[in-house]
């Protein structure tokens, strides 16, 4: 498995994990500032993140074909990550009370762009 570094966080959100008998743990999401993939050929691009709080604590990346897809990628990547690691600690997450932990965005259009 490859490492990586977090770099330079450009976006951090803290989530409360609640377990079965009400204990509370704080989990964080961090996303480093994407950038060029050094194993990339092509010019592709990597865009570190982490967990902490949920087991598995390295910084692992998603890849895209530049800064902004590496970006998205990543934060959807977070999303399934927390998912299956909350499902397996048996721990519910929270933020906001949002059951997509304020991770998907699909805008409403009224016609403005």
């Amino acid at each position: 498995m490859t490492s990586y570094e977090l770099g330079a966080i450009v976006a951090e959100r803290q989530l409360e994990g609640v377990t079965e008998d009400g204990a509370r743990t704080t989990v964080t999401i961090a996303v480093g500032t994407p950038r060029p993939d050094p194993l990339s050929a092509n010019g592709d691009w990597c865009c570190p993140h982490r967990i902490v709080g949920l087991g598995g604590e390295a910084v692992e990346a998603s890849f895209g074909v530049d800064s902004l897809q590496a970006l998205l990628l990543s934060v959807y990547g977070l999303r399934v990550k927390l998912a299956a690691r909350a499902e397996e600690a048996g721990v519910m997450l929270d933020w906001l009370g949002m059951a997509d932990l304020g991770l998907a965005v699909v805008p409403e259009t009224t016609g403005a762009v």
